[in-house]
């Protein structure tokens, strides 16, 4: 079987396994925390970094990126990238609006002092980039608002990669409580459509340790 080397709470990780589910693809998994410096991931990865897929025959790919590209290119009969090329434009715009600026204004200024910190060793969390983060994360829930109001799906009327990018970016921030879902209706009822599926509700039941997520985080119904 193949093996997906993750941690929890990782965007990007998340993004990948909900991404093998929806293509209907089995797989297990290998938790690593790469500040543990595994030589076992750094085998697979020389960078020594998550998440890495592994398959079957051997062969390795490692990155959200590469990983995305190569279950699209590989595993065709499900396309979470469109299937016009003005579509494949705009969902790799999007998911790369999560996999970086989102992720660059929010993620990192909440999840990671949150929790990823104290695994680097790298003291208490910074209040002041908790505070800059949650102020960044109000706009970006606009912007998704906005983009389900018009759209359904984020992209389009279809799911695709960059519902999965958003969804596996929040998911990330709503098991430490940090989103606001009251703040923008379209934006929540967006993500009560994410919760849904099959491929972020495998994750939602997950819990890390020493960290517990709010009552509402896997219902839904939120």
């Amino acid at each position: 079987m193949r093996q997906l080397y993750h941690t929890h709470l990782s965007p990007f990780c998340r993004k990948v396994r909900m991404m093998l589910k929806e293509k209907g693809l089995e797989f297990g998994l290998v938790c690593e925390n790469p500040l543990d410096k595994n030589l076992e991931l750094f085998a697979q990865n020389p960078a020594g970094e998550i998440p890495v897929l592994v398959e079957e025959d051997g062969t390795v790919v490692s990155g959200a990126y590469a990983i995305g590209e190569y279950l699209e290119e590989i595993y065709p009969e499900i396309t979470l990238l469109g299937v016009s090329a003005p579509e494949r434009a705009e969902v790799r715009r999007l998911a790369d609006w999560f996999d970086h600026k989102f992720d660059y204004e929010v993620t990192q200024n909440i999840v990671f002092e949150k929790v990823f910190k104290n695994y680097a060793g790298g003291g208490q969390p910074d209040s002041a980039a908790i505070r800059e983060g949650r102020h960044h994360l109000l706009y970006h829930l606009d912007y998704i608002g906005h983009l389900a109001h018009e759209r359904y799906f984020l992209a389009g009327d279809n799911l695709t990669l960059a519902d999965l990018a958003a969804a596996a970016h929040l998911s990330a921030l709503d098991y430490l409580g940090d989103v606001p879902w009251d703040y923008n209706p379209s934006a929540h009822q967006w993500y009560a459509l994410m919760k849904s599926r099959p491929s972020l509700r495998c994750i939602l039941i997950e819990r890390v340790r020493g960290v517990r997520p709010p009552a509402y985080y896997e219902n839904p119904d939120f």
